[in-house]
């Protein structure tokens, strides 16, 4: 079992889904003691289903917005927790100790708004897995 670590900066592409989910997931999910944080390689806007997936969990989005590498201080997180390839290259660059978890991305699904819908579910649990397994010690 790894240690938990203090701090948790989660990674993505533009911080619009991916890793703004991460974070609001673990501020639900973790203790308050761990300060958790998202941002991406560039800066995008929070995508309407992220927030619609997490208000069905009973979760609040983020309390910041997106951010970039570039506003944040990777020095003052123990752990990078990359969600796409892309971050976890600019992320290693950076810091030490980064991981990278292979997670659905369901900006990719095309079909109904419903299959959308599923799409940000189903990377909402994984998310939450991904979290507990991790990061809780049973």
């Amino acid at each position: 079992m790894r240690k938990t670590p203090s701090s948790i900066l989660f990674a993505c592409n533009m911080n619009s889904v991916r890793s703004p989910m991460a974070e609001a997931l673990a501020r639900h999910i973790l203790p308050e003691a761990i300060h958790v944080d998202s941002c991406g390689v560039y800066k995008g806007a929070l995508d309407p289903f992220v927030k619609t997936a997490l208000e069905h969990a009973g979760i609040a989005p983020p309390p910041l917005g997106p951010r970039e590498f570039g506003e944040v201080n990777v020095s003052d997180y123990d752990v990078i927790v990359a969600l796409t390839p892309e971050a976890a290259a600019e992320a290693r660059r950076l810091h030490d100790n980064v991981e990278f978890w292979e997670v659905e991305n369901p900006t990719d699904t095309r079909g109904s708004e419903q299959d959308l819908h599923a799409a940000y579910g189903r990377l909402c649990s994984a998310l939450q897995k991904h979290i507990r397994e991790r990061f809780i010690s049973e």
